[in-house]
């Protein structure tokens, strides 16, 4: 065998080589885009589905069918922090007051997903027991503000002055890829339930 043909061999084993990690990089990236596609739309699903709740709910703060039941709007809100609010209003539309709870729990509640983020937001109404609106939820985070626009500063003693609220939620995938968690964020900037003006 002469050195030419060693050398031919040699180069054949190079390309081939190249070839190979050039065909599994292009695989391993078509595998990323199309996990990261169907896990994005996922996100924005559940994201859209998790707005869809909230804004029902908060929308309807300091409702009631028998306005009489409610004579008070200043008492919608009887609760308020940064990853938990309580307020009442006619959720089944039956005339009288019901009350929400929605608070974020720890990541210690939600050990069954590999995410380490994400976490269980729970709607509790009136006394039932608390249901869990979870979509990979991470974050849960609300601002106040007064009449005036203004921030209102926690701890918050005195709910009667919120006038207005923002609402922040992010969601993340449930499972990585490549240890790449994809996330989609909403936010509801001075939201404000048409129940409260009426003060």
């Amino acid at each position: 065998m002469g050195y030419s043909t060693i050398l031919d061999i040699l180069a054949s084993i190079v390309m081939g080589g190249i070839l190979l990690t050039t065909v599994l990089r292009l695989s391993d990236s078509a595998a990323e885009k199309t996990y990261n596609y169907s896990g994005e739309l996922s996100l924005q699903q559940n994201l859209a589905t998790i707005a869809q709740v909230i804004e029902y709910d908060f929308r309807k703060m300091g409702y009631c069918a028998n306005w009489q039941n409610f004579p008070d709007p200043s008492k919608a809100i009887a609760q308020a922090d940064s990853s938990s609010i309580k307020f009442y209003t006619d959720i089944d539309n039956d005339g009288d007051i019901d009350s929400i709870r929605y608070y974020l729990g720890p990541t210690s509640d939600l050990t069954s997903t590999p995410n380490p983020r994400d976490r269980l937001l729970y709607r509790v109404v009136n006394t039932t027991t608390p249901t869990e609106v979870n979509l990979g939820i991470t974050q849960f985070y609300l601002i106040y503000f007064d009449a005036l626009g203004d921030t209102v500063h926690l701890p918050i003693t005195n709910p009667g002055i919120i006038s207005s609220y923002e609402i922040n939620v992010r969601v993340e995938s449930v499972y990585a890829y490549d240890e790449q968690y994809s996330s989609a964020y909403w936010r509801q900037i001075r939201l404000v339930a048409r129940n409260l003006k009426n003060r």
